[in-house]
């Protein structure tokens, strides 16, 4: 693994003691002989209760404004704890507490100023279902503190894309919204548990790439149009599993923008106009009042703001 920081322009000295840690998730896992994202898939283990657990973790991770390390490493150490442990089934209150757990400890290790075990279950989250005592928690982190044999400092991808940011931009101009697009994007992914299989670098590389391309000064780029080349970027990086991630990053993050844009109003450019002579008829102004009642349309600032289903169509969905 350390051939993954070996690169002449880049010293990562905080990651030299960490030579025994695996720089891949799934290898630590893996390592461990427990086959934990087969366990996923077998339902051996709740693949929907785990997403809901880092919602919760992004939700309060969001409220408190931490910073997005915090949020990563909770969930590194939920899956962590998951994989080596015979844990109760992976749902309700027992994950819940792993949870809150996992996130105390994350901010502990981030955080300057760390919320009370009280507020962090109560605040930025609506309906909690369940709240634990102190000492119910802090048994839950010495469980986990000990699952983890106290290994806290992990390699995540927030590692390395600033590294990898200046490797696409030289020129620095456009370093700061690609690592803060880059970022976004590495939250949004954490709930896919396939993306455990690859290397954190691997996921740097292709989360800054994939923020690239939303930069029209870069979307025309080489890189962006063929991944494999970040390859060159540092010795350890494996072109075949650039390519496979960024596929998978491609899809992921579509599919949150189609669901988006299925929940919210889009703004529509107001391209035709269209006048009434004052002296139309009465059936004119029936088809008109018809048409208005059917879709809810508002003028904002030469826009249009459109619904996406129209209010006679809802009662088929």
């Amino acid at each position: 693994m350390s051939d993954i920081i070996s690169c002449p322009d880049y010293m990562l000295p905080d990651l030299l003691c960490y030579d025994e840690d695996a720089e891949s998730l799934s290898l630590e896992l893996d390592d461990n002989g427990f086959g934990y994202r087969s366990r996923f898939e077998s339902q051996a283990l709740d693949s929907f209760a785990r997403e809901e657990s880092i919602e919760w973790i992004l939700k309060v991770y969001t409220f408190f404004r931490f910073q997005p390390l915090t949020a990563y490493l909770a969930v590194n150490y939920m899956d962590r704890f998951l994989a080596s442990r015979c844990f109760p089934p992976a749902n309700g209150w027992p994950l819940k507490l792993l949870s809150v757990a996992c996130l105390s400890l994350a901010a502990k290790m981030e955080e300057p100023i760390v919320p009370s075990l009280l507020d962090l279950q109560v605040y930025g989250v609506t309906n909690s279902k369940f709240i634990f005592e102190h000492q119910t928690i802090r048994r839950m982190e010495l469980m986990v503190l000990g699952a983890l044999d106290w290994r806290l400092r992990s390699i995540t991808p927030f590692t390395f894309i600033d590294f990898f940011a200046h490797k696409l931009d030289s020129t620095g101009t456009l370093i700061n919204y690609l690592v803060s697009r880059a970022t976004q994007i590495i939250l949004h992914i954490i709930r896919e548990i396939s993306f455990i299989e690859y290397y954190a670098s691997t996921v740097a590389v292709a989360a800054i790439v994939r923020a690239a391309n939303e930069i029209p000064l870069l979307s025309s780029s080489t890189l962006v149009h063929n991944p494999g080349k970040a390859e060159e970027w540092c010795h350890g990086l494996n072109k075949e599993s650039i390519i496979s991630c960024y596929d998978l990053m491609e899809d992921v993050v579509t599919e949150i923008k189609q669901r988006s844009s299925r929940l919210t109003p889009k703004l529509l450019p107001q391209l035709r106009i269209t006048t009434q002579p004052i002296g139309s008829s009465d059936s004119s102004s029936s088809s008109s009042s018809s048409t208005s009642s059917s879709q809810k349309r508002r003028k904002l600032n030469n826009l249009l703001w459109v619904d996406d289903i129209d209010y006679e169509d809802k009662d088929k969905l």
